[in-house]
């Protein structure tokens, strides 16, 4: 798999992750372990990835685990020269504990809250995770 400067600065840094290549966009997209999450969102932050665009979660297998997607954009010198990389994460379904980046971009709130509500994923230090579009009354995640 083809490997681009986000999985070269996490070898660079001793980071574990699994490079998973390049989208049909050429956006690169890199595994990282939950663990990992919140110190990589923050350096990520810091380095001008400053623009979540959009946060989702899926079921990956029967019986296997859950991911929770992160698309993050560096808006440096206008829309028209931005850079974009995906962060995938994924958690164990006897579990599914991630940690929360509501702190780092604050549009991570609603999505992460719907993610929680539709998947099951707990995002650790959400502020207000709690359902959304289901009932208080549901059981379980649709």
């Amino acid at each position: 798999i083809q490997q681009g400067w986000l999985s070269n600065w996490l070898v660079k840094h001793e980071v574990v992750h699994r490079p998973l290549g390049f989208d049909h966009r050429g956006i690169e997209t890199s595994q990282i372990k939950a663990g990992d999450w919140d110190s990589i969102a923050i350096i990520l932050y810091v380095y001008g990835y400053n623009y979540l665009s959009s946060q989702c979660a899926y079921d990956v297998a029967p019986g296997g685990s859950l991911a929770s997607v992160y698309h993050l954009m560096r808006i440096q010198y206008g829309i028209d020269n931005s850079e974009e990389i995906c962060i995938k994460v994924f958690a164990q379904k006897d579990n599914p504990r991630i940690p929360s980046v509501f702190w780092v971009w604050r549009s991570a709130d609603f999505q992460e809250r719907e993610s929680y509500d539709m998947v099951g994923i707990s995002y650790d230090n959400h502020l207000r995770l709690k359902c959304i579009l289901m009932p208080e009354s549901w059981i379980g995640w649709p």
